[in-house]
């Protein structure tokens, strides 16, 4: 189930990164289009917001399994020791927490807004739905993870901090 878990985290930080890599390419469309073409687009702005909206809450399960959260270990630097376990646990508990709130009210705000039928006040007028699912469906990938980070921690054990990151 970790490995599955780990799979789906993995699969969805590359689509959140391919997401960033598109919303460069489109924004450079767009500037192309404005200034040497004189023909600007109405959907470029929208999509880029969307694809932006939905990076972010897909990359956040694979920033907390790569371990790339802020982390300040002044304390608790060993890993191998039960407070930093303890700490990792709390810490963990606490993203859940914060995320089946979130995912409970972005999924009612999300089927209120699909039920409805609600557009956004642009041009290209997406309908809501396409934003507000972002909300649930990425900070339920962060429980998920955040869960079998917590499994992990108490199983394999606190995940060592990258060296190539900043400490």
């Amino acid at each position: 189930m970790l490995a599955l878990m780990d799979k789906l985290t993995e699969l969805t930080g590359k689509l959140a990164a391919w997401m960033l890599f598109a919303v460069g390419f489109f924004v450079t469309y767009e500037v192309v289009m404005r200034y040497v073409f004189i023909a600007p687009t109405i959907w470029v702005d929208e999509v880029s917001r969307i694809f932006q909206i939905w990076a972010t809450f897909l990359a956040s399960a694979y920033v907390l399994k790569h371990r790339e959260l802020i982390v300040i270990d002044l304390f608790f630097k060993k890993t191998e020791t039960l407070a930093r376990k303890l700490v990792e646990t709390i810490s963990l508990i606490i993203i859940v927490g914060f995320c089946a709130v979130a995912v409970k009210f972005g999924f009612d705000l999300w089927l209120k807004a699909t039920l409805a039928g609600h557009t956004t006040d642009s041009f290209l007028a997406p309908p809501k739905w396409l934003t507000h699912s972002s909300v649930w469906v990425g900070l339920g990938l962060l429980a998920m993870q955040a869960i079998a980070e917590l499994i992990k921690v108490w199983t394999i054990g606190v995940p060592e901090q990258d060296p190539h990151s900043a400490d």
